[in-house]
């Protein structure tokens, strides 16, 4: 029965993460949105299938979701002979990209999501509300950073190695909604505890959604745009659980 159960979360979020690439390169293609808005709409709402994680009886059922959507995007370049992933690449590809070949970005963004949750089965199951944490900040911050920072961005903040200026508004956006992200993560998943994971209480859910806050934010500032992807959830999440354990 735990195999069907988990087969059965497996299918509806392969489903559901299907569906968050497909719409938005059909959009693409008619021309009703930009580059810009598929590839964020990819970025915010595929991410976010991580959320049915902690529903499986083993979290390795993710790890293949995951490792699933990396080879995808790694496969994805402007000459796979597979329309599909031609269409994906040519519809959220970046100019950055057109070096690598593939999307790098996104390939980054679910590296990172297959290695955090990856790391957290084998060393601390019952705290997959770090990893989930790291990576709603990569998933909903970064977005919301990136568009703040290019709508309302005034104070550029300009770091020598990193090839997008940043705003202090797009950081201090990134900072907010990364603390109210990490809040609602430990406590869903470590104060209410609803599901088998190993309780906080609500003062260090706090704690540690400040510090994880802060602390992405500053790698996310230092990060090149291409890399921020991989650096911000894996850096922040493994810095802030080995804080922990001191």
């Amino acid at each position: 029965m735990d195999i069907l159960f988990n087969l059965f979360i497996l299918f509806l979020t392969f489903i559901y993460v299907l569906a968050t690439i497909l719409i938005p390169v059909q959009l693409k293609k008619r021309d009703k949105i930009t580059k810009f808005q598929a590839r964020k709409a990819v970025h915010l709402l595929a991410g976010l299938a991580v959320l049915t994680t902690p529903y499986y009886t083993s979290p390795w059922w993710a790890v293949i979701l995951a490792g699933s959507m990396t080879l995808l995007t790694l496969l994805s370049s402007k000459k796979s002979s597979v329309k599909q992933l031609k269409d994906l690449y040519d519809s959220i590809g970046e100019e950055e990209e057109e070096k690598v070949g593939y999307l790098q970005g996104p390939f980054h963004y679910s590296l990172s999501i297959t290695i955090l949750i990856t790391i957290f089965a084998i060393i601390a199951p019952d705290q997959m509300y770090f990893p989930i944490a790291g990576i709603m900040l990569m998933i909903i911050s970064d977005t919301l950073a990136s568009v703040i920072g290019k709508k309302y961005g005034k104070r550029k903040i300009k770091i020598p190695w990193v090839k997008t200026t940043r705003s202090l508004e797009g950081s201090l956006a990134f900072f907010i909604s990364g603390f109210l992200l990490c809040l609602l993560a430990f406590t869903i998943l470590g104060v209410t505890n609803p599901i088998n994971q190993n309780h906080l209480t609500l003062e260090i859910a706090l704690i540690y959604s400040l510090i994880t806050s802060a602390l992405a934010t500053i790698v996310e500032l230092i990060s090149p745009s291409t890399w921020d992807d991989l650096t911000v959830p894996i850096a922040t999440v493994v810095i802030v659980f080995f804080l922990t354990l001191i």
